[in-house]
């Protein structure tokens, strides 16, 4: 265990700013993009049929599994930011109380998502905006991904999230990773070989979320006194309240922004459901290829969130400042190029996904538009992890309730009014601008912040 512990800090401490954060976030930003694959595959085989109401099935149902990330960040954010600053303490019995509340909370969290879902399957679908046609095939997915399939997909996620709070990227994407490949190699073989179309997406994605979830409790066996991630569920016998507190601290915002995700996506679907099938697809595809980006930033966010959390409760407050600027320069370098190569082939990259002509036609047109959100990602993710790494869970809230209630949504009705149908796809990158600026300051409070309390000396809750 000391070898083992003596490597890890010296990840945190002693490593260079480039390698720490490569390091940490490349096998992040990979398993995210593969997460990512695994989610386009579902679009892109469901697409091979050419079956705008399949596809539509499969997009309407995107809503319910992106609400998973509100347990995901709940649990996964919040215990995660817990362990790497108590890590950054030496503080191992607040460690191991906060990923064991982790484990176990997610497992309940899945449980009651799984039967609210079930219950109340009927009003679920009128919400999401499901039609007579699309109705029964957007009930068969997600009786698997979500009746079935919420607890593993839960526990997937946030079992990565406690492997990579204690400096293991590579094992937390190892695990989430192979879930995501045997999906893809399961896509085709449901999808189109044995003709399930939607409902063969949707016992792929099942079945591999539960693989990866074995994945993550082989490795806890495996490793059991090697790593610091604990799920003895003996340790809530002594849970302390400040565990709970500081958990949800940064949680409870997470979640929050995740719920409010969920509730723009859906109102998007529902203002564009009423322009046909067609529409509804092409808004489906141009919105996973916009994940791309996304995913990008996610696992940047998500990797240097341990070495961010760390360096803030070690009160090195310059170490920290220079992994999140460099973290930054990377991210917008990539982010400007990938903005430019969506808008300038937005027709060829929608055409990768489905051979409909009119659903090529309207997304060509929604991806030129969404794309522009894109080089704004950069300060706006990095910014909302560095909040949550710090456990400035009310910096991160107010972000969320900005983006969402205050700007991005309003601002899709106004321009659905405005400009029918093809104002929808600028209500993001709108918004997305005004948080940016708004990111800048706010990040650099955070740093004047961290540079006050290095004063302080270092204590154990």
């Amino acid at each position: 265990m000391a070898g083992t512990q003596s490597a890890r800090l010296d990840l945190f401490e002693n490593y260079s700013i480039p390698r720490a954060v490569f390091t940490l976030s490349l096998p992040t930003v990979a398993g995210s993009l593969v997460s990512l694959a695994y989610s386009m595959a579902d679009t892109y085989f469901v697409g091979l049929l050419n079956d705008p109401v399949q596809t539509a099935a499969v997009t309407l149902a995107a809503p319910v599994l992106l609400a998973f990330n509100a347990v995901n960040n709940l649990f996964g954010v919040g215990c995660s930011s817990m362990m790497s600053r108590a890590l950054g303490r030496g503080d191992y019995k607040t460690l191991r109380q906060s990923s064991s509340f982790g484990f176990w909370g997610s497992l309940a969290g899945g449980l009651i998502f799984s039967i609210l879902a079930t219950l109340f399957m009927a009003p679920l679908l009128a919400l999401l905006g499901c039609d007579a046609t699309t109705a029964d095939p957007t009930s068969t997915y997600l009786g698997w991904t979500v009746s079935l399939g919420a607890i593993p997909a839960i526990l997937n996620v946030v079992c990565a999230y406690m492997v990579r709070s204690e400096g293991s990227a590579l094992h937390a994407s190892i695990g989430t990773m192979s879930g995501c490949f045997l999906n893809i190699i399961l896509d085709p073989i449901f999808i189109i070989g044995f003709e399930m179309g939607s409902t063969g997406a949707a016992l792929a994605t099942f079945l591999s979320n539960c693989f990866a979830v074995l994945y993550f409790l082989v490795y806890f066996a495996v490793r059991r006194g090697k790593t610091l991630v604990c799920i003895d569920p003996r340790e809530l016998l002594h849970l302390r309240g400040m565990v709970v507190t500081g958990v949800f601290a940064v949680g409870v915002p997470a979640s929050v922004q995740n719920i409010l995700n969920v509730i723009g996506s859906t109102i998007l679907n529902n203002l564009a459901a009423p322009y046909g099938a067609a529409v509804l697809a092409a808004m489906g595809i141009c919105s996973k290829l916009n994940m791309v980006p996304f995913y990008v930033m996610q696992g940047m966010s998500q990797g240097i969130m341990p070495l961010v959390s760390y360096t803030y409760a070690a009160k090195k407050p310059q170490r920290m400042k220079s992994a999140f600027n460099f973290t930054l320069k990377i991210c917008m370098t990539a982010l400007i190029s990938c903005c430019v190569i969506f808008f300038l082939f937005s027709d060829y990259a929608v055409r990768l996904f489905i051979d409909d002509p009119e659903t090529i036609a309207y997304g060509s047109v929604f991806l030129k538009g969404m794309c522009l959100s894109v080089p704004l990602l950069g300060l706006d993710f990095l910014g909302l992890g560095l909040y949550q790494a710090v456990g400035m869970g009310s910096y991160a809230l107010f972000f969320a309730l900005a983006r969402k209630l205050v700007l991005e949504i309003p601002l899709m009705y106004l321009l659905n009014f405005l400009v029918p149908l093809y104002g929808l796809p600028y209500a993001q990158p709108a918004a997305e601008l005004v948080m940016a600026i708004a990111a800048i300051f706010a990040i650099r409070s955070v740093f004047v912040k961290a540079e006050k309390e290095a004063q302080l000396p270092v204590h154990h809750d």
